[in-house]
């Protein structure tokens, strides 16, 4: 019988298949059908810190009987569409999936500033959220802003949280710092139990017509894993915590690479958005087992890091050494133009 359980930030989990934070999360019904087709948890929609913020100057707002103290200030918070929910109505959320699911419930908080909004964190964890994960946004636009202050700021803001709470914490990250190994073992120290990597932003377009910036949401595909895939089989065995691949999860395959470079669950969101989301997992689970079988893998754990960089039998695949492989490795430019081959980035006719 092919075990396809695991574990996450201490949870069991019958599938190494997660829901990360999207839309689905205000679909009760939705996350019941998931469960039921072999999704093992499901991360919340996150809750911003910019809506905790208007909510507290909506409330002093209304409080200060008139006063027009706070009625610009309102304006500059941006408007999270659609799918954005106040606090309130977010801990409300929390507790009506807990009752409809048997799976755990993580809670997503998303920012990154100090302050008092970071003890919504434990009023996640008494809504009954399993876990929580910090999904920390912040694109820096301050030439005054040094990379250590700001790597320095999100270590205390973990070390903030994780003193807010006693449920599990993991951080989801950006693959944007110039030592990510020393930052993750950091955030390992200020109380972080997992890591996802990675974070993937949403770039604005320009709207050319209307001359504004507009927001345009582009699914992943699977092509974007290799980014997490290279640096989740880089941490494994270095960094002692829990890591979640996320971004580009679309395939049994994608799950099997991911377990095999150290991940022990992966998280999904844009395949779930297409089409019939439970279907799509049954059809992950079957593919899961066929393979595992046709190659007598018993387990997930037996597969999980056997393919990390510490695991395997060229360490350099992973590094520099690797660069000049790929180049090498294609040969096929175009029809046009004599055969080539690639090497160090040069181009050298083949004879």
């Amino acid at each position: 019988m092919i075990d396809l359980s695991t574990s996450y930030l201490g949870l069991p989990l019958k599938t190494p298949i997660v829901a990360s934070a999207s839309p689905l999360s205000h679909y009760p019904d939705v996350i019941q059908r998931l469960e039921d087709a072999g999704v093992s948890a499901v991360v919340m929609y996150s809750l911003f810190e910019e809506q905790i913020i208007r909510t507290s100057l909506e409330m002093d707002y209304l409080l200060s009987h008139g006063s027009e103290s706070f009625a610009e200030a309102l304006n500059y918070l941006p408007d999270h569409g659609k799918y954005s929910v106040g606090p309130e109505r977010y801990i409300e959320q929390i507790h009506e999936l807990k009752r409809k699911v048997g799976i755990p419930v993580i809670g997503s908080l998303n920012g990154v500033s100090p302050g008092g909004w970071i003890h919504y964190a434990r009023l996640i964890e008494e809504a009954g959220a399993d876990a929580l994960e910090l999904n920390i946004y912040a694109i820096p636009t301050d030439p005054n802003s040094t990379g250590t202050d700001l790597e320095q700021s999100y270590v205390d803001l973990v070390r903030n949280v994780r003193a807010e709470i006693k449920i599990p914490l993991s951080v989801k990250l950006s693959p944007y710092f110039s030592s990510l190994p020393n930052l993750a073992w950091r955030l390992m120290e200020a109380g972080a139990q997992g890591l996802v990597i990675f974070n993937r932003f949403y770039q604005p377009d320009f709207d050319l017509e209307n001359l504004t910036v507009a927001p345009n949401l582009q699914l992943s595909t699977s092509k974007e894993m290799r980014l997490p895939l290279r640096w989740v089989a880089l941490l494994y065995g270095r960094v002692p915590v829990d890591l979640a691949l996320t971004s580009g999860v679309h395939t049994a395959q994608d799950v099997l690479k991911a377990m095999m470079a150290g991940a022990k669950v992966t998280m999904m969101a844009s395949a779930l958005l297409k089409g019939n989301p439970e279907e799509h997992v049954r059809g992950m689970i079957t593919d899961l087992r066929a393979w595992m079988t046709e190659r007598e893998y018993e387990s997930i754990t037996q597969m999980q890091g056997s393919m990390a960089q510490r695991s395997t039998a060229e360490p350099a695949a992973y590094e520099r050494s690797n660069y000049m492989k790929v180049l090498n490795s294609y040969k096929d430019v175009g029809p046009t133009i004599p055969d080539v081959t690639l090497q160090a980035g040069m181009l050298y006719p083949v004879d």
